[in-house]
């Protein structure tokens, strides 16, 4: 299978949805399966990944319920409240949801101490009993706590989401590169190639722009725990599905076929336990 690692769908909501600000006015509508499906048929994928957007029990709802009603939505990330004192029976009550395959939360827009703090640190411990996975989005600043989180539970499977979202746009890769191959070093963190276009400059990136960054996951990590995603309909802001598909493909053009199916969909398969 192609497998798109990571996408979103919403019913826009201007109140809850206010990250979408006035700079993106691209993708304030919503984005439901039938649109993506046909870019899919379009582009030879065979399914995705739906990933949460809002931090609410109601998105993972939301998107259980696409999935039950789309077979190309082939796992979902969803969201749940560790801080919640019935935690626990509230990850026994989603074990049962097939579709479910791990959770997130907005990390990026915590502090770096977020990930280390008593709940936080007893809701990663309590996922591997389940086997769910756990996507990690940050920023570059995050790193050091997520080097330290990724060594403190061996056994858990993570995900960073965006390469952790490195300063494309100046171009810059310290320390995020120095940082980014220390998380590597664990063996049970994979990433998704995913979210570079909207950390790049919107209406002037150049497929080069990323190509040190490329070069960084891809030593980093290899072609076995390296993951496509689009990031769609976010990628939107700064460039079409078959842009942001294109990029890592003609990146991937001197690889075998066996990497190159690893990193469209295998890899994908393997962390989300997608048959």
């Amino acid at each position: 299978m192609v497998i798109d690692a990571h996408q979103h769908f919403w019913y826009y909501d201007p109140d809850r949805d206010t990250w979408i600000d006035d700079s993106m006015q691209a993708i304030r509508r919503d984005y439901l399966p039938g649109e993506l499906k046909e870019i899919y048929r379009k582009n030879g994928f065979d399914g995705s990944v739906a990933v949460q957007a809002p931090p609410t029990s109601e998105e993972t709802r939301f998107l259980l319920d696409l999935s039950s009603r789309e077979s190309f939505i082939k796992a979902v990330v969803g969201w749940i409240d560790f801080d919640d004192p019935a935690f626990q029976e509230i990850l026994e009550e989603y074990s049962q949801e097939e579709k479910l395959a791990g959770f997130r939360h907005i990390l990026q827009i915590e502090e770096p101490e977020y990930m280390l703090r008593d709940e936080f640190l007893q809701g990663i411990g309590a996922l591997k009993r389940f086997d769910f996975t756990y996507d990690i989005l940050i920023y570059p600043r995050h790193l050091n706590a997520a080097i330290e989180l990724s060594r403190l539970f061996p056994e858990q499977t993570f995900v960073v989401d965006h390469l952790a979202k490195p300063p494309i746009t100046s171009g810059e890769l310290s320390p995020w590169r120095e940082r980014i191959r220390l998380l590597a070093e664990a063996e049970n963190v994979f990433c998704k190639v995913s979210g570079m276009v909207t950390e790049a400059d919107w209406n002037h990136w150049k497929p080069e722009d990323f190509t040190p960054y490329l070069d960084t996951v891809f030593e980093a990590f290899g072609t076995r725990r390296l993951m496509f995603g689009s990031d769609w309909p976010v990628c939107l802001l700064a460039g079409s599905f078959e842009q942001v598909t294109g990029l890592v493909k003609t990146y991937l053009k001197n690889f075998t076929e066996t990497e190159k199916r690893a990193v469209f969909g295998e890899n994908a398969a393997q962390f989300y336990r997608i048959e």
